[in-house]
């Protein structure tokens, strides 16, 4: 597997949180290391609010449930079928989790298949979602693209790369609204020398809105990094994290009849939060049906309320936190965790979960 220069790690710096674990010689090795151990806490949850106590019991612990992953990153739970899919971009490797059979690898390579590896620094897959008609939707950073991969036959299938003739910088998250429109984001993370490189077409890193006619329309050109997507439940809201230390926001555009932006503001800033030691910036988030967010930043995953009240903060000791996703029941978070997955089981389900 290709190393990742340090000097290419995102963005400056955060660059040491978001990749430390390289330095600490954990193991990145064969079939073995995906093992599903005995379940074991290996995390914490840290009361700021009452408000909490209405989501996540008291004795709620944070399990680990294997691990043997670079960089675990857009988990996602197939109901059909009953497990977890979760992407390890700089490994080009997809992986499967169910309760029976552990870790394993789903799809390799899970984005770009090509020989030559120079222009990328994560060319897996990244993001996942669930369309309507049951196909896995993959934010891919290797393809440059969205891709629409078949469950039953793993069939890859790059249905958009481009924006105004340009290539897409590497798609990192996605969200699908109820209308089969994708909003996503196009950071250039997947890129060597990020936005630097010369690969890179576009002036700029975007958020995007893809609807099944095939038109792209901008949601957003400002952020130097846009990463985690996120609907409201009602989708009249869209969030937005920016992973840039100079601007570690979630901003919330509030969108019209049509799906775009009406107008916006910044939901949560987690600068007060960026401490030394604090493994983690803003990234992939979740939606509980009630609205609350659960947002990787600055310490673990922020559970937020719908009026940006932070309630808490759930950390998987001595690693970041990327992403989650709802599971199970629904009532189960699953913790993308640096090189590891784990759950943790709550009051509430997630948005889409009867």
């Amino acid at each position: 597997m290709r190393a990742i220069p340090k000097n290419n790690e995102r963005p400056r710096k955060m660059i040491q949180t978001r990749r430390a674990f390289l330095a600490t010689g954990m193991a990145l090795s064969t079939a073995t290391a995906y093992a599903t151990p005995a379940a074991e806490p290996f995390g914490t949850v840290q009361r700021l609010s009452p408000g909490l106590d209405a989501l996540i019991a008291h004795d709620a612990k944070v399990e680990r449930l294997g691990g043997g992953i670079k960089w675990a990153e857009g988990p996602v739970w197939v109901k059909d079928g009953g497990y977890l899919l979760f992407s390890d971009p700089p490994k080009n490797t997809m992986y499967r989790w169910s309760k029976k059979d552990g870790i394993s690898v789903f799809l390799h390579p899970s984005g770009y298949a090509g020989d030559d590896l120079k222009p990328f620094r994560e060319p897996g897959s990244n993001g996942l979602a669930i369309d309507a008609k049951g196909a896995l939707i993959a934010a891919d950073s290797g393809n440059r693209g969205l891709t629409r991969i078949d469950l039953k036959t793993k069939r890859k299938h790059v249905f958009l790369d481009r924006f105004e003739g340009k290539r897409f910088n590497s798609p990192n998250d996605l969200c699908i609204a109820r209308s089969g429109a994708i909003y996503f984001t196009d950071p250039p993370y997947g890129l060597a020398g990020l936005e630097k490189s010369p690969v890179k077409e576009l002036p700029f890193s975007g958020v995007y809105r893809w609807t099944p006619d095939g038109k792209v329309a901008v949601i957003e050109k400002e952020f130097l990094y846009p990463n985690g997507i996120a609907l409201s439940p009602d989708e009249r809201t869209l969030y937005v994290s920016n992973t840039d230390s100079k601007q570690p926001i979630i901003r919330a555009y509030q969108l019209g009849a049509d799906g775009l932006p009406a107008s916006f503001s910044t939901f949560f800033d987690t600068t007060p939060l960026i401490k030394p030691g604090v493994l983690g910036m803003p990234d992939g988030m979740k939606i509980d049906a009630d609205g609350n967010l659960y947002a990787a930043g600055p310490g673990g995953l922020l559970v937020l309320s719908k009026q940006a009240e932070l309630l808490g903060v759930i950390s998987v000791t001595g690693r970041t936190t990327p992403n989650c996703a709802f599971g199970e029941d629904g009532k189960t978070l699953f913790i993308a965790a640096t090189d590891t997955i784990g759950r943790i089981r709550l009051k509430t389900r997630g948005e889409g979960w009867t």
